[in-house]
């Protein structure tokens, strides 16, 4: 008896949404999502991350529903921040490589950086995810919990110079990365999952914060979270991720940003001030953004699909953020190698 073959891939572009799951395994209701013409993309959150195995299958599902493939993507910074950790390298948070410039120089923590992201990048290719929401580039100024040690150093150009090493090891093993959150979110107390923060300080006080974009948009980062924070002293009206001012005359025009911008989660608490989901996704779309977020919430997805759908729906410039071949194969020696100097960090 002749087996069933598989159903072709629907040959569709990929709209502006980004999605996220329930679990492990796709259901039926998740397939119909996924070949719906406004979804562009799939995020993988923990509950997603049983194992590598698991994951490479259901990323080989996702990406034989259509014809271009959605796009995949994963919070993998390291630290508290790693969704996936089964099967794969456990990275330590990314201040890690701040403390190793501390002790040994800046020299010595670049090349450990772009190995990091080499090995990051590899593993992740070979499940078959396109692009990682790394590196964070925020400045540590002391005063933001949610960020921590996520940030790389209290030193803006050991931070450029870092996030532009682990970006170069991320490019080189074919994986995208996106630098957030624009234009930082450092030095803020409050968490934008949860409240909107706001950064009082004046624009000459901002310009530190920009020194990592401007590096890695020298260096051909391919796409650009903002943050759902407030700066008034540039924009009092919204958050920067629903800013003209800021993703049209600063990051686009003033920095010449050519990639493309990915909005955070329309769902979180600092995006409520522009209003319903509606109002957010017209606001985002209308300030530049081309891939929008919208998860953990499954109305709040239909929403945005019922905005998308009424109006002709955006053609995102989404293929720099599909995951590509190695320029070099990274070879299981210098993965211990690395894992063993990691494991000491």
């Amino acid at each position: 008896m002749t087996q069933p073959s598989a159903p072709k891939a629907l040959s569709l572009p990929r709209g502006p949404l980004m999605v996220d799951l329930d679990g492990v395994a796709l259901d039926a209701a998740e397939r119909s999502l996924l070949r719906d013409p406004a979804v562009g993309a799939v995020i993988l959150f923990a509950r997603n991350c049983a194992s590598a195995a698991q994951v490479a299958e259901l990323c080989r599902e996702i990406h034989a529903l259509r014809d271009p493939p959605l796009l995949i993507g994963i919070d993998q910074e390291g630290g508290r921040v790693q969704r996936l950790r089964q099967g794969v390298t456990r990275f330590p948070p990314q201040r890690a490589l701040g403390r190793l410039a501390e002790a040994e120089g800046i020299e010595s923590a670049i090349a450990m950086a772009r190995d990091w992201g080499r090995l990051l990048a590899a593993e992740l290719r070979e499940l078959g995810i396109d692009l990682d929401f790394t590196p964070c580039v925020d400045i540590d100024w002391g005063v933001s919990e949610v960020i921590g040690d996520r940030a790389l150093s209290e030193r803006p150009e050991w931070v450029a110079q870092l996030a532009g090493a682990l970006w170069s090891g991320l490019q080189e093993q074919g994986l995208a990365g996106v630098a957030k959150h624009f234009p930082g979110h450092g030095a803020v107390t409050e968490d934008s999952h949860t409240s909107l923060p706001e950064d009082l300080r004046p624009w000459p006080l901002l310009q530190a914060d920009l020194q990592p974009f401007r590096a890695l948009i020298a260096a051909g980062i391919p796409a650009i979270m903002p943050a759902h924070c407030l700066y008034p002293a540039v924009d009092p009206r919204g958050p920067a991720g629903f800013s003209q001012r800021w993703l049209q005359g600063i990051l686009r025009e003033e920095l010449g940003f050519q990639g493309i911008i990915v909005s955070d989660d329309l769902v979180m608490a600092g995006a409520a001030v522009i209003g319903d989901m509606a109002a957010r996704v017209q606001t985002a779309l209308s300030a530049g953004a081309e891939l929008l977020l919208v998860c953990n919430d499954r109305s709040a997805v239909e929403e945005a699909l019922s905005v998308l759908h009424r109006h002709r729906l955006p053609q995102p410039r989404l293929e720099a953020l599909q995951g590509r071949p190695a320029a070099s194969v990274l070879h299981p020696a210098a993965r211990d190698a690395i894992r063993a100097r990691l494991a000491r960090l």
